[in-house]
């Protein structure tokens, strides 16, 4: 079921033919859709941006995304000139939120095909990142996303070609660099935290650099080793790092997999997330077959994951538990490394 936040446009989203649990009306502090939503279970959120106070106000906006998973929100935006801006719709980007419209059909078309950043890439403008866009990260200020350099976006397609071929032969890297992806296959699995306490216990021998695609929650974890990089520009920051032991990449919706050596599948094996990846996609068992499957963030004991194999034909290389990822030392990770990746 979903929920609503509406003001200017109430009509609008009222005409709507959609299930709806619960809705609000008027303006809101950011702060209080955070309290009313953040540990409130609900499919889809569509909001209304004239129901936020000062949403011109972009900080406003990020402090929302740090807190609600905006995959699942469908934001409609007003016809003000602050708002319409390419500028402004790009620090949206910048802060993950991709799926905005000004219409009753795109909010239709949103909920049930939701955008990825390569659906809005066009709008994303891209700056440096220097130190001084690390400073503004550190204090909550609204950055653009740290996806390389401006200069390195106009290389030519033949320049980004010549990079996938040297990748592809391994011929430019070491011959000790090991690259491996990790896939959310349920919504959330946790790629994105897992890759950071990997890298934070495979750092105490190796020197380990890891790297998003198309996303920017790396820039949350404050560590200059993890990079936030598009579709076109991958390719060019692995062959930055080609003299490291492992990088590890969040493939998000990556789709040229042989860039990695070996890739881990992630699966989140509660019923409602393996209920929603079966009808978001009802081939995905077939297409996960040979593959290597992690259960992550998984509560599940030994008997539990044998029915998950035997129900789903798959099997389990490894299930990780709920971890918390502010220790050094994290007993559940270093034995994944230890057995799965060493």
């Amino acid at each position: 079921m979903n929920v609503m936040i509406y003001n200017k446009y109430k009509e609008l989203l009222l005409g709507l033919n959609i299930d709806v649990m619960k809705s609000m009306e008027g303006i809101f502090n950011v702060d209080e859709i955070i309290d009313t939503f953040s540990n409130f279970y609900y499919d889809k959120m569509i909001l209304d941006i004239t129901a936020i106070r000062d949403y011109q106000n972009i900080d406003n906006l990020q402090k929302l995304a740090m807190n609600i998973n905006m995959d699942n929100v469908v934001l409609l935006l007003d016809d003000s000139p602050e708002s319409s801006t390419k500028e402004y719709l790009s620090k949206l980007i910048s802060l993950g939120i991709y799926n905005f419209t000004k219409n009753s059909n795109g909010i239709n078309y949103l909920l049930v095909h939701p955008h990825s950043y390569r659906d809005v890439a066009d709008l994303h403008t891209i700056d440096d990142f220097d130190n001084k866009t690390k400073e503004n990260v550190e204090k909550n200020e609204v950055v653009e996303v740290p996806i390389g350099n401006s200069s390195d976006n106009n290389k030519s397609k033949d320049d980004n070609a010549v990079l996938e071929k040297n990748i592809e032969d391994k011929s430019l890297l070491s011959k000790d660099l090991k690259i491996i992806g990790f896939k959310n296959v349920t919504n959330h699995a946790g790629s994105t935290t897992l890759i950071y306490m990997v890298k934070k216990y495979l750092s105490e021998h190796n020197v380990v650099a890891g790297i998003e695609v198309n996303k920017v929650d790396f820039l949350y974890f404050n560590d200059n080793d993890l990079i936030s990089t598009t579709t076109v520009d991958l390719p060019k920051e692995i062959m930055k790092r080609s003299g490291c032991n492992y990088i590890l990449i969040d493939l998000n919706d990556y789709d040229d997999e042989s860039i990695c050596n070996e890739i881990y599948y992630l699966i989140e094996p509660s019923t409602i997330m393996i209920n929603k990846m079966l009808k978001r996609n009802k081939n995905i068992l077939l297409e996960l077959k040979d593959k290597k499957v992690l259960l992550n963030k998984c509560l599940l004991n030994t008997n539990d994951i044998a029915e998950f194999e035997y129900e789903t034909k798959l099997k389990v290389i490894y299930s990780i538990p709920p971890c918390d990822d502010r220790k050094n030392h994290i007993t559940e990770i270093e034995k994944f490394v230890n057995s799965i990746i060493l």
